[in-house]
């Protein structure tokens, strides 16, 4: 629980209302109860605000009037929004020490308050910085490195060499360091390409569950400071992803891509690989990227979702476009030359 007028003081706001009103957790705009918050962004809620049964709510200084009830002053009501729920977050907070079943190996580097879970993995070499946590069952290979404040969910895997900045997040099950998909087809079938880099982390990083990073074949995979990434990813060797770029889940990024600055990736994107895509490049869900990006903007590709009878004829006439093409060319020639 927290006042209002507390909550002003964290969230860095001005509000206006009883700085001594308890709130006791967040909620939407339309079922929150009167010891609870909510927030408006959008001014076509501003119907629902006034409505609202909320103890207090996050808006922009311009709505104030519209609200029936106590306001905090924001400019950017979604961000507060999500510094509230970090004021309100109620996640279990790990202890330091390390589980009496945990393995870590005796050359390990501990920082302060670190907290290592059940049945955890640290190799040899490894260097955990001040308040890493490591959850359970979770697993860090020989030699890497994770910066201060950084977490590993359990089952999270880092292998070998892979160095993370600070304040980074792995969610459970996902993989970070293993080979990239190397191989040279030799006389006697696939041969195994080593894959000799590692992987390199920035600050501020997170990544979501079941989200797989490969390791560089020579140099390394870079995933540079506040990217942010979902669920079920793959980003494979070699690659670099800009900072503050996001990417939603069920992404494949493709070998030796070049991904720049404050880039979006929705859902299902699929990358080529050896492009480089410049900064603030927004790609809609399900496109498919077989060209480098020289030009800011928003990129789409795929086709709509139709009735499948309608959708089959015309995924059969996609297949004649060039002849069609060819025809209207020729048609246009003699044409021109009447």
């Amino acid at each position: 629980m927290i006042t209002l007028g507390e909550l002003a003081r964290r969230l860095e706001l001005s509000f206006s209302g009883d700085g001594d009103k308890v709130l006791e957790g967040i909620a939407p705009l339309g079922s929150a109860g009167e010891h609870q918050v909510a927030f408006i962004s959008d001014k076509k809620y501003l119907p629902q605000l006034a409505k609202t049964r909320a103890g207090a709510v996050i808006l922009k200084p311009e709505w104030q009037q519209e609200s029936p009830t106590d306001v905090l002053l924001s400019p950017q009501p979604y961000v507060s929004f999500a510094r509230a729920t970090q004021v309100f977050d109620d996640s279990p907070v790990p202890l330091p020490g390390v589980h009496e079943t945990a393995q870590v190996d005796p050359s390990v580097t501990l920082g302060e308050g670190v907290s290592i879970g059940a049945y955890a993995c640290v190799e040899a070499d490894a260097c955990l910085g001040d308040g890493v946590v490591i959850g359970a069952g979770a697993y860090v290979g020989h030699g890497a490195e994770l910066g201060a404040g950084s977490r590993l969910h359990p089952k999270a895997v880092i292998y070998h060499g892979v160095v993370m900045g600070k304040n980074c997040t792995v969610h459970s099950h996902s993989v970070i360091g293993a080979d990239g998909f190397g191989f040279a087809p030799g006389p006697d079938g696939w041969e195994k390409i080593c894959q000799l880099g590692s992987v390199r982390i920035g600050d501020n990083v997170d990544i979501g569950a079941n989200t797989t990073v490969d390791r560089g074949a020579l140099d390394d995979t870079v995933i540079e400071d506040g990217v942010i990434i979902d669920n079920q990813v793959q980003i494979a060797h070699n690659c670099r992803i800009g900072k503050n770029t996001a990417i939603a889940g069920c992404t494949g990024i493709a070998g030796s891509t070049t991904i720049g600055a404050n880039c979006t990736l929705a859902g299902a994107v699929g990358v080529s690989g050896h492009l480089e895509i410049c900064d603030n490049v927004h790609f809609t869900g399900q496109s498919r990227v077989t060209r480098s990006i020289t030009e800011p903007g928003s990129y789409s590709s795929g086709t709509p979702l139709g009735e499948t009878r309608e959708w089959g004829r015309n995924a059969v006439r996609f297949t004649q476009l060039n002849k069609l093409y060819q025809r209207i060319t020729a048609l246009e020639k003699a044409l021109r030359g009447k």
